[in-house]
């Protein structure tokens, strides 16, 4: 008996293999779980739709992928195209997975007071609005059990130098996850996030991660940073009736590298290389 079975539910934002909405997505289906996917809007003069298709070479060997849509976060009638496909396959859905960000490779490239207004209104619409606009729209299809869970990092609670614009964003996806548990409570929906350590992703390479992974690896408790696996594993739980007295929080799954006040073990690295 899986942890999901009999559960149906969405997944926003899966954009390859390495993608960390992917790993959850494929440990809730492997514990018995449905979902329905989204995928970036592809161009009209994409012949080829490699939005689509890099998505689709995830779920096409998954029985238990009932559809792959696009979604694009910026228009309301798109979500509720993708809600109104949710309820005519699943009638009621028991989780939400939202995965989603965005700023041009220009702005995050910008020390970030240097961000361009329309430049932040745009990062700030898809990153950070689009969770409450998914979360209205979705919650007349939820169960009265159900879970909404957000992807966020790190970089919205302290500053974290490359991250930019990005952290910005974070920190106002992370308001908006207490925010809508507190709105969403009533009706049996628990929000809240999840916040994992670097990870090699398509995102990750946008948003000034290199040398991240060996900093988590020197600083973290456990010595090590975490894995697609472990990311996958926290993420089901989170969206599964297991953590159903969970709502309104952040978790992190980064080794423990969060909780440090001090480099820790890096310093004593450092001392030994003088």
């Amino acid at each position: 008996m899986g942890l999901f079975d009999g559960k149906k539910g969405l997944i926003l934002g899966v954009a390859n293999d390495r993608s960390i909405a992917w790993a959850i997505a494929k440990e809730i289906m492997e514990q018995g779980g449905e979902c329905g996917f989204t995928h970036l809007p592809d161009k009209p003069d994409d012949a080829k739709k490699k939005s689509r298709g890099r998505v689709a070479k995830c779920t096409d060997g998954y029985a238990a992928a009932k559809f792959l849509v696009p979604l694009d976060v910026r228009s309301d009638e798109n979500i509720a195209e993708v809600m109104k496909t949710a309820a005519e396959t699943f009638g009621k859905i028991d989780f939400l997975l939202h995965s989603i960000a965005f700023a041009t490779l220009e702005d995050l490239r910008k020390d970030t007071v240097e961000t361009s207004r329309e430049g932040f209104k745009l990062a700030m619409e898809i990153s950070a609005y689009s969770l409450l606009a998914v979360a209205n729209a979705a919650k007349e299809i939820m169960s009265g059990r159900s879970s909404i869970l957000t992807m966020t990092y790190f970089g919205g609670e302290r500053c974290v130098p490359g991250y930019n614009v990005m952290g910005v964003c974070k920190a106002a996806l992370d308001a908006s996850m207490r925010y809508a548990a507190h709105d969403l409570g009533p009706r049996g929906i628990r929000v809240n996030a999840l916040s994992a350590g670097p990870l090699k992703t398509l995102a990750s390479s946008a948003v000034g991660a290199k040398g991240m992974e060996s900093l988590y690896e020197s600083m973290s408790p456990i010595g090590r940073n975490i894995t697609h696996e472990e990311v996958g594993r926290t993420g089901a739980f989170l969206l599964s009736d297991m953590s159903d007295g969970i709502t309104g929080e952040i978790l992190h799954i980064d080794g423990g590298y969060n909780m440090m006040g001090s480099p820790g073990r890096l310093l004593d690295k450092i001392e030994a290389a003088k």
